[in-house]
């Protein structure tokens, strides 16, 4: 169903829609959930988007696509899950942890920092999985919306309410340490050359 139609019949509350978008987009809301929250809480995400999405989608103007407003929604839904977690946290041990607000320099990477491609023929899918699985919450989401979803850097920044620059950036440090990850797992050190 084309996209502007699609809208029109949720807008209508019809179900053969909202089949079609859950159908469409319950994996990928599921990948979001699953790059911030690990596996814990992935249903309770995916339930609560499509919630906020029932109740808000009259109000949808258009202003970006769908899919980004959807993708919006999720990482907002998983922050605020998250945000939950670390109170509970708080209370139970009395001392928060304080989360670590990186002080980021935006910088232009010269080139997109990918793991190459004989690197990802050496591996199987599974250690991938578990390479990227051990990524931070925010390394695992980029990496899941440019590389898994193929989104464009202007819809990432959008869904992650930060600048384009800063998106390009931290994505390039996601990919460093992706590889870094990858070749720790087949036993590849960085070659430094020691002479002097």
């Amino acid at each position: 169903m084309e996209e502007q139609k699609l809208i029109e019949n949720l807008k209508r509350a019809d179900s053969r829609a909202y089949d079609e978008l859950y159908r469409e987009y319950v994996e990928k809301i599921g990948g979001i959930a699953r790059s911030y929250l690990g596996v814990d809480d992935v249903e309770d995400v995916i339930q609560e988007v499509f919630i906020k999405v029932y109740k808000n989608i009259k109000k949808f103007r258009g202003d970006s696509s769908l899919s980004t407003w959807i993708y919006r929604i999720s990482v907002n839904v998983c922050k605020d899950m998250l945000g939950k977690k670390h109170r509970r946290k708080e209370i139970l041990t009395s001392f928060g942890e304080e989360d670590d607000d990186e002080k980021n320099t935006i910088r232009e990477p010269a080139d997109e920092l990918q793991p190459s491609d004989e690197l990802m023929k050496m591996l199987s899918a599974e250690e991938i999985s578990k390479a990227i699985d051990s990524l931070s919450k925010e390394d695992r989401l980029l990496i899941n919306l440019r590389e898994i979803e193929g989104m464009s850097y202007d819809q990432i920044s959008e869904i992650m309410d930060k600048p384009v620059g800063t998106v390009k950036s931290r994505l390039h440090y996601a990919r460093e340490r992706l590889k870094g990850i990858l070749e720790e797992s087949l036993g590849i050190e960085g070659e430094v050359n020691d002479e002097v």
